[in-house]
Parts: C-alpha cells; sequence; structure tokens
C-alpha cells in the first residue's frame, strides 16, 4: 500500500555512444556479437514462468549471412496461444494492483539494465537479427529502447497526478484503472524498441500483455524477455507468442476478454485486424483500444532557397539509413530546377562513397535487407525503372543475394510525380526524384499533400520564412511528424513524439503521455462527506 505521494526520477535521453576505433564500447559489442554469432539458441514461448520450446521450430539467420544459423524459434500450437491469455489474466490482477512506484521502478531497472549491462548484448542481437549497422543499433536498441522506459515513468506519474476540481463537502478523484482484459502486441522487425515499448508501455499501466514479435526480430526479442525477466516483471504480465500470425491473431481475437491491439507494421496488416475486431464486438467484454502505427511514404520538399548541402544530407540519410527499413524513411523528393543538379550530384558522390556489407565491419554505411522476400519486391521494381521511360536510374539498380540481401542504394530520376515509386512504399534503399519549376512550388506542394495516402513524416528545407510559413500550413495534414531543415527520420523520444494519421495509423504519438492514455480506463469516485438526509430542495419549501 502506498502511504506517500512519490515523485518519479526526471528522464534524460540516453547518451549515444561513438563507437570510435579503439574504444571499449566497440570492443565489447565485437566481442559479444562474435560470440552470438558462434553460439546458437534456440527462442522458447515464455508463457507466465514457462519457457516452452516446441517440436516446431523455424530458422534465424543474419539477413546479410543468410546461409548462417542463428538458431531457432519456437512455433506456437493454437494450446499455447490459449494458454498465454489464460496465463495473462491469471497474472492480471496481482499486476494491476501493484502500486504505481513499484510497476515504475520494474521498468526504471530494465531501463538501466539496457543502458548498461545488456547494452553490447541487445545492440549485438539487433545487428544480427535486424542488419543494423551500429550506429543504427545504438540509437534504437539501446537509447530509443531505455528512452520509452523512462519517460513513459515520468508520462504515467504526471498522467495520475491529473485530478477533477473539488467541490463543497465532497472529493472528487480519478483512478486510472488498467483495461479489463489483456493487450494484443504485435510489433515489426525494424526496431527493437517499438518491440520492447509495445509490450511495456500498457504494461507499464497495469495491463498484462500477449506479444507476437516479427518472425524476423526473434534474435533480439529474446534478449528483451531476458532483460524484463531480469528487471522483475512478474511471470504472466507479458508472455511471448510466436508462429503463424493469422492462427495467433484469430485465436486472440475472438477472445472475449481481448482488450487492446497494440500495434506497429503493415498498412494492410492493421487493416484486415481492425476489420477482424469490428466484426467481433459482440464477443467482447468492452470495447477494445485500437492503437497502430504502420506505413509512410514520406517526403523532403526543398524551396530555391534551400542550403544545398543540407538537401544533400537529409536525402542521404533519410533515404539510406538502415536500407530505408524505417517508416519515417525519405523515399519520394520535390527538388526545384535551379539547385536540382546540384543536389543529384552531391546526392550521387555520397551514394558511390557508400561501403556495403556486414554490420561487424563498422565501416559500412549500408547492410543487407531484411529478407528474401523484400529483396524480389525491390529487385521487381528496380527492373521496372530501368525498362519505364519516364524514370532514370541515375545511381544504384545493381543487387546480390548470393551471401546477403544487399540491395545497393538506389536513385531514380522521374518525370512523372505519380510514378509508382513516388507513390507506394517500397521500404528499402531506393529514392525517387521529381524536379520542378522554382516558381510552382505551391502547386507542387498539392501534389505533395495528395500523392501519398499516409501521413506520417516529411520534411522541408528552405531559407525563406514565408515559404516555412505556408508550406508548414499546406502540409498540416500530411505528416504527423513534420520537420524543418532536417531529414524526416530519426524522432527523440520525449522531444519527438511519434506518430502519423491518413493511412499511417491512429497517431496516438509514441514517446508520449497520449500514447499511454489509451491504456487506461479512468474511473471517477465521487465522496460526499455528509451526505443528505431529505429529498426536498430548499425551492420547495
Amino acid at each position: 500500500m502506498s502511504n506517500g505521494f512519490f515523485s518519479v526520477p526526471n528522464p534524460v535521453n540516453e547518451p549515444v555512444l561513438d563507437y570510435r576505433k579503439g574504444s571499449p564500447e566497440r570492443s565489447e559489442v565485437l566481442a559479444v556479437y562474435k560470440e552470438m554469432y558462434a553460439n546458437p539458441v534456440t527462442v522458447p514461448l515464455y508463457i507466465g514462468e514457462e519457457k516452452i520450446s516446441t517440436e516446431k521450430r523455424a530458422k534465424m539467420a543474419p539477413p546479410h549471412d543468410h546461409q548462417h544459423s542463428l538458431g531457432m524459434y519456437s512455433l506456437a500450437e493454437k494450446i499455447h496461444i490459449d494458454k498465454a491469455i489464460t496465463t495473462a489474466l491469471k497474472a492480471k490482477n496481482t499486476w494491476e494492483n501493484m502500486s504505481f512506484e513499484h510497476r515504475a521502478a520494474i521498468f526504471l531497472k530494465a531501463a538501466d539494465l539496457i543502458a548498461g549491462p545488456y547494452r553490447a548484448k541487445i545492440n549485438a542481437a539487433t545487428m544480427l537479427a535486424q542488419s543494423k549497422n551500429i550506429f543504427q543499433a545504438e540509437i534504437d536498441a539501446a537509447c530509443e529502447f531505455a528512452d520509452f522506459l523512462r519517460f513513459n515513468v515520468a508520462f504515467a506519474a504526471d498522467i495520475y497526478t491529473q485530478q477533477p476540481i473539488q467541490g463543497n463537502g465532497v472529493i472528487n478523484r480519478l483512478e486510472y484503472r488498467a483495461l479489463e482484459g489483456f493487450v494484443y502486441a504485435v510489433t515489426p522487425f525494424n526496431f527493437t524498441a517499438i518491440a520492447g515499448n509495445l509490450c511495456a508501455a500498457p504494461a507499464l499501466m497495469g495491463n498484462v500483455i500477449v506479444w507476437k514479435p516479427s518472425d524476423h526480430q526473434m534474435f533480439s526479442a529474446k534478449v528483451i524477455m531476458d532483460i524484463f525477466e531480469e528487471a522483475g516483471v512478474p511471470p504472466g504480465v507479458v508472455n511471448l507468442i510466436s508462429g503463424d500470425p493469422v492462427l495467433i491473431s484469430n485465436t486472440v481475437l475472438a477472445h472475449p476478454n481481448f482488450a487492446g491491439l497494440h500495434f506497429t507494421g503493415s498498412t494492410e496488416v492493421f487493416k484486415s485486424l481492425w476489420k477482424q475486431i469490428g466484426n467481433n464486438l459482440s464477443t467482447y467484454q468492452n470495447y477494445p483500444r485500437i492503437v497502430g502505427e504502420t506505413g509512410g511514404k514520406d517526403f523532403i520538399f526543398a524551396h530555391h532557397t534551400a542550403d544545398i548541402s543540407t538537401v544533400v544530407t537529409a536525402i542521404t540519410r533519410g533515404g539510406y539509413e538502415f536500407q530505408g527499413q524505417k517508416c519515417s524513411a525519405a523515399s519520394r523528393i520535390y527538388l526545384p530546377a535551379s539547385i536540382a543538379d546540384a543536389v543529384i550530384s552531391g546526392v550521387i558522390e555520397n551514394i558511390k562513397s557508400f561501403t556495403i556489407g556486414s554490420p561487424e565491419d563498422m565501416s559500412n554505411f549500408i547492410t543487407a535487407v531484411i529478407h528474401e522476400r523484400s529483396f524480389d519486391k525491390l529487385v521487381r521494381y528496380i527492373e521496372q525503372a530501368k525498362k519505364d521511360t519516364d524514370v532514370e536510374v541515375l545511381a544504384g539498380g545493381t543487387y546480390d543475394k548470393s551471401t546477403g540481401y544487399f540491395v545497393n542504394p538506389t536513385l531514380l530520376k522521374t518525370t512523372n510525380p505519380q510514378y509508382t515509386t513516388m507513390e507506394t512504399e517500397l521500404f528499402g534503399p531506393v529514392v525517387t526524384v521529381y524536379v520542378y519549376e522554382d516558381s510552382e512550388w505551391d502547386a507542387t506542394l498539392e501534389l505533395v499533400n495528395t500523392t501519398s495516402e499516409y501521413g506520417l513524416t516529411g520534411a522541408i528545407i528552405a531559407q525563406d520564412r514565408a515559404f516555412i510559413e505556408k508550406a508548414s500550413g499546406k502540409l498540416r495534414h500530411a505528416a504527423g511528424n513534420f520537420y524543418i531543415n532536417d531529414k524526416p527520420s530519426g524522432a527523440v523520444v520525449g522531444q519527438q513524439p511519434f506518430g502519423g494519421s491518413r493511412a499511417s495509423g491512429t497517431n496516438d504519438k509514441a514517446g508520449s503521455a497520449l500514447n499511454l492514455l489509451r491504456w487506461v480506463s479512468p474511473r471517477l469516485i465521487k465522496e460526499t462527506l455528509v451526505p443528505a438526509t431529505d429529498y426536498r430542495y430548499p425551492c420547495m419549501d
């Protein structure tokens, strides 16, 4: 029982380590990488106190070295999924009634484990499982994950302090209850931090979780579960189930105690799950919460007053970091004719300087795309671009999957602003440029606003303040995260809460109190100190 009003630590963003040659962090992560590479593991199902290694398993392999085995992960049958739900619900009462300061302490400890003794391990696992170079792994698996946990605790504490005003003779208070039931977390391959946060954010607010990670993130998902266990997350609060996504979702969404979906992934999958939930509404005890972040077709729009080196760097980093496998990656670029050639030359020069290969070689800026399906999809678009008359390949356009799924960063230039790669999310290192006449910037802004179904991120680059104001207004709904004189990726927890609308999701802003509010159901309690004993009002005398 709490007998005090407790404050929580003031969160500060975890510093990003440099991993320079000769640094201790570089030596440590490389040693852990080699050890994990050489010692395959089996990832079990995590159901309460049980770690179940099933007979049916699937292989885990680094995308940059796909013939090498990192081990196997277990495939659940329906009996396991049912057991995970039952186990979560059994853990629910004790967990949601645990005082907030103790739930908070668990996740603050998890953050310190991530930033400290597990830092090299979770980074190395992310490098191996998702083929991230060390910088991308560091800002994701170590820093962003720790930030999510620390800032969420502070946001939750602020939420609990939001109380109604008091009246004469009454005490009013709001209780922020956990949802009645369990939360289903469905997470993507590309960010270890997102995978952890989609479980941790609802759990911090007292909810219990059934978690289905991406098949292509299972290796680092195991490290997340190791951290949660060491931090003291009680058995049954977060239950990991891997396997057939259709079987898992069908089983989870048919349960009357399903209370919420926390999702990041494919747009079509999210729409399908939403439809399935709608069709099952009469089954549920409550109306489930649906929180989702899906895709993006993110833009950079340069004005003729833009600094050329700023545009070049924004395109290079925004479009090609982590092989363009970020929902926030810049993939459609609008350049004014007066500076287009200089910008394109600068981007091509950068592409030519890229080194490509395993993340174990820390000089590599580019590594592999996540799997063969992604590789083959990107190849189809690249080969089609080579045939089409309204687009040309300016750089890249080559690929090789003999050892790893390597797609060389590709720059396209089109004369058709509606060309398919200007509209379709490719999720790879393919960037398309459209050149407009300087004087037509206003009409081209309308193209930016209407070309894509998505509304996730976007950037404008200019030195003309009047233009910046005009463009910011015109593109109000084109991006949930809008950047001025920067790339449209790299949101930092606590500084740039992340999410978009339109087809990009429900815009509940991960890394903010707005997201946490979706995982509570407030109860207003009014206590009258001296109750009335006569129904008559004075006006009736």
